[in-house]
């Protein structure tokens, strides 16, 4: 054997000792006739002393979750953009992106792609954050992207507040 490796074995034991003197591992004196027996009622009792964990508590969180179905901002959404070719939908995270969008009206080089962020679920306008781009790409295929500043984004916003609070005098 090595020299090193004497010296970690070396260590490594003094180590151990150390800690097993500083009382990290001493169990308590535990009197058996006033303990439980069962196992069932021996985790009981850790759990109500605090010293054990339960997945009952781990799984009955009081969460609320509203689904998709029930908000009427996202229903107004998804039937106002269902023309599109919708990329990402995630009503977790409150996010509806389409796909690059051009209209056989406009040239062809040009495409628009919207992106709809909900901030909250009351019918508002600063409950939605509506972003629009536009693709340009010329004869070679070379694309530039810009963020735009147009009435798409004001209409939709608007369109959509007016469908939701329909949705929502529907639903009462």
């Amino acid at each position: 054997m090595s020299y090193s490796k004497k010296y970690n074995k070396l260590i490594f034991l003094l180590i151990f000792i150390l800690v097993i003197q500083c009382g990290i591992f001493k169990r308590e004196a535990v009197d058996y006739r006033t303990e439980p027996t069962q196992a069932g009622d021996r985790a009981r009792k850790n759990i109500e002393e605090g010293r054990g964990v339960s997945l009952k508590s781990l799984t009955n969180r009081k969460t609320s979750y509203e689904f998709s179905t029930s908000n009427p901002m996202w229903r107004a959404s998804l039937e106002l953009l269902d023309f599109l070719p919708l990329s990402t939908v995630d009503y977790s995270g409150g996010l509806i992106i389409s796909d690059w969008y051009s209209d056989n009206s406009n040239s062809s080089n040009e495409s628009i792609k919207i992106t709809l962020r909900f901030l909250s679920n009351e019918i508002r306008s600063d409950s939605l954050k509506i972003i629009v781009h536009q693709k340009i790409c010329d004869k070679n295929n070379i694309c530039q992207t810009n963020l735009i500043e147009s009435k798409i984004a004001e209409e939709l916003a608007r369109s959509i507040l007016t469908k939701a609070a329909t949705l929502e005098k529907q639903k009462k």
